[in-house]
């Protein structure tokens, strides 16, 4: 088959060892062109299949020579550039062309370079051979692959990077928060004191600098972190923080009871799908300036325009509009729900009122029980007598903390679940108004709406030639469309999303209380316990002193007359039915 011909590049598969004839095509290179034979970039593969043919043409005939000079003068003019596409690869060539200044090999020399690879390790390579490895090789894979098969170097321990935790992407979606509320006291003077607490995070979100950082936070900061997430969230249930108080703030009790308060608002907070995302939650968890930070953000808000929240962003009205009548069943139903469920709650926090101030009135009760006892047992001049009364006036000072500690327990246990739970009530009727607020912005831009279509089709119908002005409405009409549509789209969303809310909102509420009626129990269970353990070790001590020492002894010369002659007792029933038997027995013998 004359296939040797056809291609300037040779593109015929070679019929003889390429290292045979590697030597004579150098030659017939330098016999032509001296300067050819580091112009030539023909692969090993490539180079072989020349040689040979020009090795066997004359014994083929003499009708393949003319053919042989005329191809052998335009493979010279087509390789005349000294910067050819296969780069130098002549017996000349040294190899010290640099890396870079080669050009990329075509598609078959790789194929074909990898057929030179793996030839026996016998064979010779000439310099051509050579320099053809090196062009062929990529620029990458010419470097690391010696490497590659190097053993690694071992680090020292000290210089080994510490690789990071791999984190599920459920991990990554769903970061967990657990933070602690601690540390409340009171700083400033009398004017402008008040509590500050510190607020410890542990999360695993990636968004925040640290795993693990502490801050200072007092009441209003907390207040400023609720109103914010209202408003950057319309439609959500904002867990809300606990009620202010001027009267009795710095009490213990009700420091102990604000500072739980908060921490349950913190954590749900960051439990939320939604609310842990928002920029404000960040800042409030982890800002060091918190005050300059947040005067920062609403300078920004100012000059942005944004004061007002999402709805003046938008550029809808957040004016309360008409009188909104309910047109959704299922949103109508949960309002009657909420309302009723909002009066069983307030009436059931003034039953747990009650309950723990009775115990408050027991535990003062105890206390002046104690008091009395106190003041008896030293007027008493026996020791018999003073004694067990200045123990059971002990007593009585531990039933009294025992019911202060009831008390606070029954308020820290469901009184406080029940309060948080009528304050998120309050705080989804927020998300109420807020859904009320976009239904009137979209209905108050349809009107708009309305008017510019009208105008314009009354402009239509004059007949007039005002271009400008028929332009202008137009362009008018389109935006009140998109604000008619924006708006509707955000009236929609905010149904859907408090749909979901108000089902989170029932599952987290049958959890928190099962868990603090549980807790409750509990609480009541140990107190009775512990009272019933203080009255039986009470007796005890009392039948220990009988034993020994009884609590009232006769005179000494009754106490001797006593111990001579026995002592006479009444007759019991049975000895005075004896005896009446007996004598009526005698009577009726006589």
């Amino acid at each position: 088959m004359d296939l040797g011909g056809d291609s300037p590049w040779g593109d015929v598969p070679s019929r003889s060892n390429s290292s045979q004839n590697l030597p004579q095509t150098a030659k017939n290179d330098a016999a032509h062109n001296a300067d050819s034979a580091s112009k030539t970039n023909i692969p090993q593969s490539s180079a072989n299949p020349d040689s040979s043919t020009f090795q066997t043409t004359p014994a083929r005939g003499s009708q393949r020579t003319p053919r042989k000079v005329g191809l052998q003068a335009k493979r010279l003019e087509a390789v005349d550039d000294s910067l050819g596409p296969l780069g130098p690869l002549g017996d000349n060539f040294t190899g010290e062309a640099s890396q870079a200044d080669l050009p990329p090999a075509p598609p078959q020399k790789e194929k074909s370079a990898n057929l030179n690879v793996r030839q026996t390790p016998n064979t010779p390579q000439s310099p051509t051979s050579r320099s053809m490895m090196d062009s062929v090789d990529l620029e990458d894979d010419a470097e690391s692959s010696p490497r590659a098969r190097a053993p690694p170097v071992k680090q020292p321990e000290g210089s080994r990077k510490q690789p990071q935790r791999s984190v599920s992407v459920e991990q990554a979606a769903k970061p967990t928060f657990d933070i602690t509320v601690g540390d409340p006291h009171k700083v400033g003077d009398l004017t402008s004191s008040h509590i500050v607490y510190q607020v410890r995070t542990r999360t695993t979100s990636k968004a925040y600098r640290q795993p693990e950082f502490a801050v200072t936070r007092r009441y209003r900061d907390f207040l400023w972190l609720y109103n914010s997430l209202h408003s950057n969230n319309p439609g959500v249930v904002v867990p809300p923080p606990p009620e202010k108080q001027a009267v009795g703030r710095f009490d213990s009790n009700f420091v102990e009871s604000r500072r739980s308060a908060l921490e349950r608002m913190l954590n749900k907070t960051a439990a939320h799908p939604i609310l842990q995302h928002d920029g404000n939650l960040k800042l409030f968890l982890e800002s060091d300036a918190f005050n300059v930070d947040v005067k920062h953000q609403e300078r920004k808000e100012l000059g942005l325009g944004e004061s007002k929240g999402m709805f003046s962003s938008m550029g809808f009205s957040v004016g309360g509009g008409g009188k909104f009548i309910e047109h959704d069943d299922w949103f109508h139903e949960r309002k009657i729900y909420l309302d009723a469920l909002e009066n069983q709650l307030k009436a059931l926090l003034k039953a747990i009122d009650t309950v723990v101030l009775q115990r408050k009135g027991l535990a003062e009760a105890a206390g002046d029980f104690s008091a009395s006892l106190h003041a008896l047992a030293t007027v008493e001049l026996s020791p018999s007598l003073s004694g067990p009364l200045e123990g059971l006036s002990d007593l009585q000072l531990r039933i009294r903390e025992l019911y202060e500690r009831q008390a606070q327990q029954d308020v820290l246990t469901l009184g406080i679940t029940i309060d948080e739970y009528i304050r998120l009530i309050g705080s989804i009727k927020t998300a109420f108004a807020q859904r009320q607020k976009a239904f009137h912005s979209w209905h108050t831009a349809e009107s708009e709406l309305q008017k510019r279509k009208s105008t314009q089709d009354k402009l239509l119908r004059q007949g007039k030639t005002q271009q400008d002005r028929l332009n202008q409405l137009s362009a008018d009409v389109g935006d009140a469309e998109r604000k008619v549509h924006s708006a509707r789209l955000l009236f929609e969303d905010m149904g859907r999303l408090m749909r979901g809310e108000l089902e989170r909102f029932e599952r987290e509420k049958v959890e928190d209380f099962k868990s603090g009626v549980e807790t409750f129990l509990e609480s009541a269970i140990e107190a009775q316990k512990e009272l019933i353990e203080l009255w039986e070790t009470f007796l005890m001590q009392l039948d220990a002193e009988d034993d020994d020492q009884p609590f009232y002894k006769p005179p000494v010369g009754i106490a001797a007359a006593s111990d001579s002659e026995p002592v006479s007792r009444p007759p019991d029933r049975e000895t005075q039915a004896q005896a009446a038997a007996t004598a009526t027995a005698e009577q009726e013998d006589e």
